[in-house]
């Protein structure tokens, strides 16, 4: 029984090794800041979570894994915010915004 838990925890920890490299590639591929941002949000939280599960696998139900839990929905709430903010600031701030990247056009209507 020890090596199937085992054989769980490397699983999880080597696809959060996996989408760690895949957010890297995307972090380097996309010249936009918009880009970049969406490419590392988007996997941020799930590798987080993916490595924390492995934790709590490992220790089993105890106290580190409750602490795992508490951070793990910390982080899928907070991590989506800031990443929000954070590209609300680039829109408002960036004055060459429209040559960067296609932005619709309003209707004041």
């Amino acid at each position: 029984m020890e090596w199937v838990r085992f054989f769980f925890i490397a699983i999880l920890f080597l696809a959060a090794v996996a989408l760690a490299a895949i957010a890297v590639f995307g972090i380097y591929k996309f010249n936009f800041v918009l880009n970049r941002m969406h490419a590392a949000a988007m996997c941020d939280t799930f590798v987080l979570m993916l490595a924390l599960l492995g934790v709590c696998v490992y220790y089993g139900f105890s106290l580190p894994t409750a602490k795992a839990i508490l951070v793990i929905i910390l982080l899928w709430f907070a991590s989506p915010v800031a990443s929000h903010l954070i590209a609300r600031l680039e829109v408002t701030t960036n004055q060459n915004l429209k040559n960067e990247c296609e932005m619709e056009e309003e209707n004041n209507d």
